[in-house]
């Protein structure tokens, strides 16, 4: 995979924050792009800028949380283009707050967007890219995947999860064709944080919630550019690299864990003495 002209991405969560900005960076790369969303409108008129730059684009509105909306694109995207080479497992919500004003109803729009969504793009897609003998899978996971803290417990388990579930593909995958990375950015300029806005159930955050997401929401205007992300991706899938880190803090604030295992210590604030993230 280190040539990717000609060859064909399909990325969920396609058509704002870190999969726009991927499907941007393929482009540039000369990849057709199968790009997916829920955000219907947003979808389309990103599907029709890219295109009117010259990019060939196929545009499939895709639920990740349903396998069969899944196995459609997949089938879009292999009667479009003959093949799919690169799979971007990207879409993911951010519910925050306290874990004990966590509703049942919460878990389950976070756990089936941002864990089974991964499990079931690996599902739907891993098979024909082993079969091809040629492809690689880039599941977004997060700093969070990597390092907890409070007011962030839930997302962090999903990511956590997405973490492991990426490390055992890999393993699985090793000696064949197939690449497999694990994407764990710290903050980006992106709408993560207003992700309810595609809440299909119509629940509000209560207001607990809202309060922990309002300093959330302006924090991450201090985040690095979704491009600099799309940089690290690309450079991973052509050096068959498994952890994509974005931000030099997370390293460390992820050893922090280990360092408190070896010396028997309770959790630990991970960024304790150590420098806030990029902007």
């Amino acid at each position: 995979m280190k040539q990717l002209r000609g060859k064909v991405a399909v990325v969920t969560g396609a058509a704002s924050g870190i999969g726009l900005a991927l499907c941007e960076r393929f482009a540039a790369e000369g990849m057709a792009l199968a790009m997916t969303d829920v955000e219907e409108s947003a979808l389309a008129r990103e599907v029709a800028r890219l295109g009117s730059s010259g990019a060939e684009v196929l545009g499939v509105r895709c639920d990740v949380r349903d396998p069969a909306s899944l196995e459609a694109l997949r089938d879009a995207s292999l009667h479009r283009f003959g093949a799919v080479h690169v799979i971007c497992n990207n879409a993911g919500v951010a519910p925050a707050g306290p874990m004990l004003d966590m509703r049942p109803d919460d878990w389950r729009w976070l756990v089936d967007v941002n864990l089974l969504g991964v499990a079931y793009g690996v599902g739907c897609f891993a098979p024909l890219l082993v079969e091809q003998g040629e492809g690689h899978i880039v599941n977004t996971a997060s700093e969070a995947g990597l390092v907890t803290s409070a007011m962030l417990g839930a997302y962090s388990a999903s990511k956590h999860a997405v973490v492991g579930l990426s490390e055992s593909l890999y393993r699985e995958l090793e000696d064949t064709p197939v690449g497999v990375s694990v994407l764990c950015p710290n903050l980006v300029r992106t709408r993560i944080f207003e992700s309810e806005r595609n809440r299909s159930d119509g629940l509000d955050a209560t207001p607990k919630q809202h309060a922990t997401l309002a300093p959330l929401r302006e924090l991450i205007h201090g985040g690095i550019a979704p491009a600099a992300v799309a940089d690290h991706v690309v450079d991973a899938i052509r050096e068959r690299r498994f952890w994509i880190l974005t931000h030099s803090v997370t390293l460390d604030s992820a050893l922090a864990r280990f360092e408190d295992l070896k010396a028997g210590r309770n959790p630990s604030d991970p960024y304790a003495g150590r420098r806030l993230p990029e902007g």
